[in-house]
């Protein structure tokens, strides 16, 4: 792909890849001549895309739960062996769960909170660092949600989670900007997307059918598509959150 000619070859990482976006992104990463490392817990699915690849594909499928920061610190301690350390971070691991604050479950907030918020941290913290030291010239893309704008019914603590992002985007880009770096920072915020996420987040396969049956939502290609455009700016530009909705998304 000819938008992402700049990171050919270089080393991408992408969370939360077992299917939907991250698996979309890590499809486009690919396609683009990087070497991309994927991770999940779901290590079955991310061993089935690496075997999908073409033969002069360079993948690395390592199985991460992201609420554990030794697996974490492992995982880029694995990655820096075999390719000498990360220059592209997708941060798409993320998870809802339907826990008001009224009467929500402690522990799906704290879940929310760890993968959605700390995990997002550590992984950029690390990458980062790996930046610094391959050229101080990379990118940390996080995927967070049109919920980190505007707050559905109901959406408490996962909202929360996703302004926090929005909050640790603009920290971050401070922090490089006045570390004079050339390494940038971006959020991109979609609406509804066909992904497991509504069935996880209700509970139920038919809550998620009509969720996205009410009108055409995204696809996770779409988003994937958000995320090359990103990485495809020159160093002068750095795009610092997109947006995104399904045309006929209301809100």
């Amino acid at each position: 792909m000819i938008a992402l000619e700049h990171w050919r070859g270089k080393v991408s990482l992408v969370t939360g890849a077992s299917s939907g976006i991250g698996l979309a992104v890590a499809q486009q990463l690919a396609a683009a001549g990087m070497k991309v490392a994927v991770c999940a817990r779901r290590i079955d699915r991310l061993r089935a895309w690496e075997d999908s690849l073409p033969a002069d594909a360079e993948a690395m499928a390592i199985e991460v739960d992201l609420r554990d920061e030794t697996q974490i610190t492992a995982m880029f301690a694995r990655i820096r062996e075999a390719w000498g350390g990360v220059d592209v971070l997708i941060n798409n691991a993320g998870l809802g769960h339907k826990a008001p604050l009224m009467n929500g479950d402690t522990d799906h907030w704290r879940d929310m909170l760890e993968v959605n918020v700390l995990a997002l941290c550590v992984c950029t913290r690390e990458a980062i660092s790996d930046m610094r030291t391959r050229g101080d010239d990379g990118h940390v893309v996080h995927v967070s949600s049109m919920a980190a704008h505007r707050i559905p019914p109901g959406s408490g603590l996962y909202s929360a989670s996703k302004y926090a992002v929005r909050a640790l985007t603009e920290s971050l880009r401070q922090e490089l900007r006045a570390a004079d770096s050339g390494i940038r920072v971006t959020s991109i915020s979609p609406g509804f997307v066909e992904t497991e996420f509504a069935e996880n987040y209700h509970r139920s396969a038919e809550a998620a059918r009509k969720t996205y049956s009410r009108y055409k939502v995204l696809d996770a290609a779409d988003v994937a598509n958000g995320v090359e455009y990103i990485l495809s700016q020159p160093a002068h530009v750095q795009i610092h959150d997109l947006l995104m909705r399904p045309t006929a998304q209301p809100s």
